[in-house]
């Protein structure tokens, strides 16, 4: 099973995710852990990807690339894995194809979580004052102004894989905005072999 799941930040992917790799079995990837791995590990790629980000610099594509071959290559990743966060933008898409070939494997499924971008907003309002309300500590990044930038970059970078996905056949869409069962049943129904 090698899924990607796509959607703005508060669509509930990471919920559907860790249902999903407890389901199956198959580790969830996310673009920041492979990262911090290889560099921890001090791999050849790792090493590189350091000395980028040391300089204060972003990590390329051809290093996060080589970075996520490199982790789908491990041996829990047999039966299948999760991306989370990659691929990012659709050269990123196209490189992640091309690697699966390589690799005799190609993706089960592409889901995107369709949701409304101003009931999220009023989700994470919500959110933000039951915290407060129970005397909890508000994430930095849970204020409507973050988030809102959040959902712009979105929509500008990484958005447009949902238009290459479906050119290729292997977008599937889910109403993100349902309950949490609803959509766990609903991207369950499209895994099932038809």
């Amino acid at each position: 099973m090698r899924l990607i799941l796509l959607g703005p930040p508060g669509a509930g992917k990471g919920t559907q995710a860790k249902i999903l790799t407890e389901k199956y079995a198959i580790p969830q990837l996310s673009t920041g852990d492979m990262l911090r791995a290889a560099v921890a590990a001090q791999t050849e790629v790792g090493q590189r990807a350091k000395a980028v980000m040391d300089a204060g610099q972003l990590v390329s594509d051809e290093i996060v690339n080589a970075i996520v071959s490199d982790r789908i290559d491990q041996p829990d990743c047999a039966n299948g894995f999760i991306l989370d966060g990659y691929p990012r933008t659709v050269p990123q898409a196209q490189a992640l194809t091309g690697m699966l070939k390589d690799k005799h494997a190609e993706l089960d499924a592409v889901i995107e979580l369709k949701v409304d971008e101003t009931a999220l907003i009023k989700r994470m309002e919500n959110r933000v004052a039951e915290t407060i309300a129970a005397g909890g500590t508000v994430r930095s990044d849970d204020n409507p102004e973050a988030f809102r930038k959040r959902l712009i970059e979105y929509r500008e970078k990484t958005a447009p894989l949902s238009d290459y996905y479906a050119g290729t056949g292997e977008l599937k869409l889910v109403d993100g905005m349902a309950a949490m069962a609803d959509v766990t049943a609903e991207i369950e129904k499209l895994l099932l072999p038809a």
